[in-house]
């Protein structure tokens, strides 16, 4: 048997567009430990948010390549995972060229999602691609977010369906115009989308603002669309923090905006200067204000929500699922309640508005499910 069959390699990911890579925070396992696909094997610090790195295959801990604290490039051999009856002489051949890659940086390029644009109505909205497979994801942010909050789920996603993560209009590299900022005109622009890239059948997610969206397109498109997933979805429950939408549409300094971000995560440490200073940049961009202006007239009705999407579903028949955070301080886990008997819920624990991020194999295995029908 060769190395290369015998042993799985454990690489830094590539999680988003711009990582190069990765830093060892925390490794939660040692070698000798027996571990199974899925299990979590370390904590990989990007220069957005820290993220739990997955077993790739099932085996044990033979080899930690890459130290606590050790910065990796993308796709670099961190670790080596083989059953036990592999010669301790394949180890060391394998474990010696991982550290020759890892200590010279020549590490093959890993690709990452390829990037796409599609005009709609006049307007250009931007998305990302990764995977081949036979069956189509489509992961729709929500406010103020962008094609790369999916950077923990499109990977995992990609082994089994062709993945595309897309900016909304006025957010991210799509055209920085909502029209009316209304429901209709950006579910219209997905629409529109699924109709340029001619996908008859897929699988939607959609978080917040999103999960409103791909509500309102599967009640326009039901027949096109095969399950819808809802992540801490706008439009269910009567519970919403105004002062958070608010106060993050008139922060003009990343002074100003990062206690607003805390309310994102269920641990502020997530909440990173670059995290900030990138979302700062993002406001800054011309048309991005009015964008904003535009659209919290309708996620908001005074203090309360201002979108019923509970309503919309009604015309949707498929499989639904819900994934919510405990911790969520922006729309409270509690509005779920509205969507128990129609969906299969998901409580997740440790987790905040962007569960997604701080919790992402929960938002896997929902959509996971979703594709096994």
């Amino acid at each position: 048997m060769s190395t290369q069959d015998a042993i799985t390699k454990v690489t830094m990911p590539k999680w988003g567009l711009s990582m190069k890579s990765g830093k060892i925070t925390h490794w939660f396992v040692a070698e000798g430990d027996e571990v199974a696909e899925g299990d979590e094997l370390a904590d990989i610090d990007t220069d957005k948010i820290t993220g739990e790195l997955e077993s790739p295959g099932s085996g044990v801990v033979r080899r930690i390549i890459a130290e606590v604290n050790e910065d990796a490039p993308v796709g670099g051999t961190i670790a080596l995972i083989a059953s036990a009856d592999v010669p301790e002489e394949l180890i060391d051949e394998a474990a010696r060229a991982a550290r020759e890659e890892l200590d010279s940086g020549a590490v093959d390029e890993v690709a990452g999602p390829a990037l796409g644009a599609v005009r709609v109505d006049g307007r250009t909205l931007s998305y990302a691609t990764l995977g081949t497979a036979e069956e189509t994801v489509l992961l729709v942010h929500g406010y103020g977010g962008d094609k790369n909050s999916w950077l923990f789920v499109q990977e995992p996603l990609s082994a089994r369906a062709t993945v595309h993560a897309i900016d909304l209009l006025g957010h991210g590299d799509s055209t920085k115009d909502v029209g009316d900022g209304s429901l209709d005109t950006l579910a219209g622009a997905l629409v529109g989308f699924l109709e340029q890239r001619g996908i008859e059948r897929v699988h939607l997610v959609g978080h917040s603002l999103g999960g409103a969206v791909v509500t309102a397109v599967a009640a326009r498109e039901p027949g096109k669309i095969a399950s819808l997933t809802l992540v801490a979805p706008i439009g269910y429950g009567d519970q919403i923090n105004a002062d958070y939408l608010r106060g993050f549409a008139r922060a003009t300094s990343r002074r100003e905006l990062k206690p607003y971000l805390t309310h994102l995560f269920a641990d502020p440490g997530q909440v990173t200067r670059q995290l900030a200073d990138d979302l700062m940049k993002y406001k800054r961009l011309d048309g991005v204000q009015q964008v904003l202006d535009s659209l919290l007239g309708t996620l908001l009705d005074g203090d309360g929500p201002g979108i019923d999407a509970a309503s919309l579903l009604q015309k949707f028949a498929g499989p639904v699922r819900v994934v919510w955070g405990r911790a969520d301080q922006v729309l409270p886990a509690a509005n779920a309640v509205a969507l128990e008997g129609r969906a299969q819920v998901t409580y997740v624990d440790d987790a905040g508005h962007m569960v997604h991020m701080e919790q992402p194999s929960a938002v896997v295995d929902a959509v996971a499910g979703a594709l096994d029908g």
